[in-house]
């Protein structure tokens, strides 16, 4: 038994219920800090949340337009290689166009007259006593002592080809 004289226990007993109920507001009121607390730290947690997912919303935003850019330049400038080695191949096929019709004057019955004119040119610049041979391709090299006229027609279709760069620029650009 409880070792206190008879009928404390009922005299006791108004104090274990103040207690109890002392007990019982201050577990109540624990517990209400504890629940508003751990409220707290949820709100604190779900904007902190919040904001973790907006900067993450915007560094992929971020990201996708960078990204989408270097695939933007690095497709133009896959773009800008080909149009160059398409006009690359074009002036090429120009130039062979143009060095095989100059050959092909070789054919033409001015063909003569045009080698006679090339002579008269090449003694103008190298003096009367140049040698003059003809070009495999066509027209003329003269030379005198260590000087030398190419005077050969590919030559001078290449040259006047080269001489026309503005204009042949211009066939690229429409």
């Amino acid at each position: 038994m409880t070792g206190l004289p008879h009928g404390s226990e009922s005299t006791l007993t108004p104090l274990r219920e103040s207690m109890l109920a002392v007990a019982r507001t201050s577990a109540a009121d624990i517990l209400n800090d504890a629940r508003e607390r751990a409220k707290a730290v949820l709100d604190a947690a779900q904007l902190e949340a919040d904001k973790i997912r907006v900067a993450a919303a915007a560094d992929g935003e971020a990201a996708a337009r960078s990204e989408a850019t270097m695939r933007s330049a690095r497709v133009r400038r896959q773009a800008h290689e080909a149009v160059l080695i398409q006009r690359n191949a074009l002036r090429l096929q120009l130039q062979e166009q143009v060095r095989e019709a100059a050959i092909a004057l070789q054919t033409d019955p001015r063909y003569p007259m045009l080698l006679a004119r090339l002579t008269e040119r090449s003694h103008a610049v190298l003096g009367p006593k140049a040698t003059v041979t003809e070009s495999p391709g066509g027209g003329i090299i003269a030379e005198a002592g260590s000087r030398r006229v190419d005077l050969s027609l590919p030559t001078l279709a290449a040259d006047t080809l080269d001489r026309m760069t503005p204009e042949v620029d211009g066939l690229w650009s429409r």
